[in-house]
């Protein structure tokens, strides 16, 4: 990454009681949330498809398909020194202690007021003395290959976030990649967003109503160094 790091000034306001709306409402050009180090979960990326923003053809930043400089902790620096993480806080899940036979302890707070923790959670989401186990996304790639033309061809492979399908029931976790369930933090229960180790790893949906604090004001598309993808999609090499 060649930008370089610099210290930045936030102020987010999210609401002390928060509650589930009737709907729920997409990432769109804001952080899901913040760290309990300060540090924001910006999970989108700013490049789409031959540039066709707002469409699902939005390039996925953990896919690899893009030049990010993401680093160790699957985060980056923006070009005007903002580092924001893309996928699982590698570093500060270590110095969290996070522990496959333990319940995750909160690691920040997503925009809509709603706690957040990391991988692992109660496997009876209403039994604080039920085993602990590891949270599973309900999304799943879709088969087959992308409709070309226009859009991007090839296998539907994680590139684009338009790869993958929600499927109802498919894994522990609803559309937010959350759950309502007790937590050591919440014995009574509340809503909370889980990280995990498949996609979409930060949820890319609210389940309360976000912040206004957390819109995104940042640079133009186009990465580290202002550089856009390429006008027509192939999938890169398989590692």
């Amino acid at each position: 990454n060649p930008n370089r790091l610099s210290a930045q000034k936030y102020v987010y306001k999210i609401p002390a009681k928060p509650t589930r709306a009737k709907e729920v409402t997409p990432l769109r050009m804001q952080s899901f949330g913040i760290a309990i180090n300060g540090v924001p979960f910006d999970p989108g990326a700013a490049e789409f498809y031959r540039g066709q923003r707002g469409t699902k053809w939005q390039y996925e930043p953990l896919s690899g398909a893009i030049a990010l400089g993401i680093d160790v902790s699957h985060a980056h620096v923006q070009p005007t020194g903002a580092y924001h993480y893309h996928g699982l806080p590698t570093k500060l899940l270590s110095d969290v202690n996070l522990e496959a036979d333990k319940h995750s302890p909160i690691i920040g707070w997503a925009a809509d007021g709603f706690p957040m923790y990391a991988v692992y959670g109660f496997s009876d989401p209403k039994n604080a003395n039920s085993s602990i186990t590891r949270m599973t996304s309900s999304y799943r790639l879709i088969e087959g290959n992308r409709p070309g033309g226009d859009e991007p061809d090839g296998k539907y492979d994680g590139t684009f976030v338009g790869d993958y399908e929600y499927v109802v029931g498919a894994g522990s976790l609803d559309q937010c990649n959350g759950r309502f369930a007790v937590t050591p933090d919440f014995p009574e229960g509340t809503y909370a967003d889980f990280w995990t180790e498949d996609w979409p790893v930060i949820p890319r949906n609210f389940r309360g109503t976000p912040a206004e604090s957390f819109q995104r004001h940042g640079p133009p598309p186009g990465g580290p160094r202002g550089r856009r993808p390429p006008q027509r999609f192939r999938p890169p090499p398989r590692q």
